[in-house]
């Protein structure tokens, strides 16, 4: 499966791009600029190009700006650092998010993207979190299979 996180200006220039490439999703920002017609365009877009949807919501976006899509999604992202650069602190608030997204949504895929390590896993799964987006946690371990296991053990504990 590969998910396309597209944190770019206007995500709609690279659905068919992403659709030859062999993308398998693509989850976009709420906060990009959308295409005439808006989410729900920039949704039917993606699903007639074959593709799952998936949107994504900053660190300093409500998360009920993706309420109103959330039945027409396959997966909700949220930020746990703010866009950019890989390394940052995680942000525990964010966690409210989650949880939020979780009592509503009981069978939504919820991912978080953002400072996941072993020591911040717990926290992201207790809330919700099924889906976990971890990059300085593995590569930048000396036991990379130790920590995916780790972050595994984390999401695992936490399944209903």
């Amino acid at each position: 499966y590969i998910d396309c996180h597209m944190m770019v200006s206007e995500p709609a220039k690279w659905i068919e791009p992403l659709k030859e490439a062999g993308a398998s999703g693509v989850t976009f920002h709420v906060e990009s600029e959308m295409p005439e017609g808006g989410v729900p365009a920039m949704i039917k877009m993606i699903r007639d190009a074959g593709m799952k949807v998936g949107m994504v919501v900053k660190p300093g976006t409500s998360v009920d700006e993706l309420y109103p899509y959330v039945d027409e999604l396959d997966l909700v992202l949220i930020m746990t650092v703010n866009p950019g650069f890989s390394g940052q602190k995680f942000m525990p608030e964010m966690m409210s998010k989650v949880k939020s997204l979780r009592e509503r949504w009981p069978n939504l895929n919820i991912e978080v993207d953002g400072g996941l390590s072993p020591s911040t896993i717990d926290a992201a799964a207790e809330a919700g979190a099924n889906v976990i987006v971890a990059a300085s946690a593995i590569f930048g371990s000396d036991d990379r299979q130790a920590a995916i296991n780790a972050l595994r053990a984390g999401v695992e504990k936490y399944k209903n």
